[in-house]
């Protein structure tokens, strides 16, 4: 870059929020922060009131919207439509960017945009957004799903339409843009911070009980249900620890109970990053039931960290897992195919070694550096395209 820009980026979920999407939006503005940039982010209140910005984690200022809780959502809060596009305008209006980011086509993102593209201001927007991934928290009937599916996706296209240039983490979900939204766009990695994922591991001590682990939000598109079943299945001696939390946290710990292995399954909630670091070099084998994942952070930062992975052969994670490589795939819903992956796994440390090396060399390509190199050169593209001159905020064309 020819000189440090002031990026403003918009965000529907940013920490404490506990996300893929947080957790991305928080390291990249922290990224760019970090290489010089003036970072500012708008997001929701993650207690409700709207606040002063401040200053975080290196970012210039968090500007915080008023926010509601969402039903049904102990640990997420939105902001309604209106007083969302009104405070992104007025953040708009008081740190007028040199490039605008938007992180979702919800309520903060598309508020952000539309003000952005209206005047003048050069725009980039990166999808995060499966359907499937919204369908159980809106309480959607299975019979309306397929329905409420295709209308996500027009959504998404209608205000996605109007940026400069739209983003996604992955060549599959660059692909499900066009399939799905009619849209064009750029695969750029999330990324990860290989310098604390890619130390390592060691294989379990001799004659210790070897660890399956999941991470993730434990939510229905997470498949979980499933993972517990295959594990069931399992034999010998081994366990599943699971790290997150959701709504299906309860009925999938009475599900762990029902089938016999209280005693085998571990369900550890939310942890801080240093106890997330360790579960992913104390385990044997990483698994990834979920099928609406984009490009699934969890899944790298297990590569990165030498684990062969048991991914759900669905959307983005044969992108990541390459069987017979760093891990092995199954059929989303097979059961009895997951619990022969994990179990060639568990019984083979001399595999299990060789594709977690595997791993964690396929894991360089996506260091936060590249992600955060790619990404400028996207801002540098979209400010010469877009003309330096904005129409005042909030005006017509």
């Amino acid at each position: 870059m020819n000189r440090p820009l002031r990026v403003l980026i918009g965000a529907d979920t940013f920490p404490p929020d506990i996300n893929g999407a947080a957790r991305f939006t928080a390291r990249l503005a922290a990224g760019l922060a970090g290489r010089g940039h003036e970072v500012h982010v708008v997001a929701p209140s993650d207690t409700g009131p709207a606040s002063s910005p401040v200053p975080a984690d290196g970012v210039t200022a968090v500007h915080r919207l008023r926010s509601y809780r969402v039903p049904g959502q102990d640990r997420f809060r939105a902001c309604l439509p209106g007083p969302a596009a009104a405070g992104a305008q007025r953040v708009l209006r008081a740190v007028l960017p040199d490039v605008v980011h938007v992180q979702s086509h919800f309520q903060v993102g598309r508020g952000l945009l539309a003000a952005a593209a209206d005047a003048g201001f050069p725009t980039v927007a990166t999808n995060h957004f499966m359907p499937e991934n919204m369908l159980e928290h809106a309480r959607v009937p299975d019979v309306l799903a397929d329905r409420v599916s295709r209308w996500a996706w027009r959504d998404l296209a209608r205000v996605y339409g109007t940026a400069d240039v739209v983003t996604a983490p992955t060549p599959r979900a660059v692909e499900l843009l066009g399939a799905r939204a009619g849209l064009s766009g750029r695969a750029v990695s999330c990324g990860i911070d290989l310098s604390r994922f890619g130390a390592g591991g060691v294989e379990p001590e001799p004659g210790a009980e070897p660890t399956v682990l999941f991470v993730g939000r434990l939510e229905r598109e997470k498949r979980v249900d499933e993972l517990i079943r295959a594990f069931a299945l399992v034999a010998g001696p081994a366990r599943l620890e699971i790290i997150g939390d959701g709504t299906r946290r309860a009925g999938w710990s009475a599900l762990a109970r029902d089938l016999g292995l209280a005693d085998r399954v571990r369900f550890r909630g939310a942890v801080d990053d240093d106890a997330l670091v360790a579960a992913y070099r104390r385990c044997a084998v990483f698994c990834m039931p979920g099928i609406a994942e984009l490009q699934s952070l969890v899944t790298l930062e297990a590569m990165a960290s030498g684990r062969p992975v048991v991914a759900a052969d669905a959307v983005a994670l044969p992108h990541l897992v390459h069987p017979g490589r760093n891990g092995l795939l199954y059929r989303p819903a097979d059961v009895a195919g997951l619990a022969a992956a994990l179990t060639a796994l568990l019984d083979d440390p001399a595999t299990r070694a060789r594709m977690g090396a595997a791993g964690r060399e396929a894991a360089a390509a996506h260091d936060l550096d590249a992600t955060l190199d790619a990404f400028e050169d996207v801002y540098a593209q979209v400010r010469r395209r877009v003309a330096p001159a904005h129409h005042p905020v909030g005006s017509a064309r």
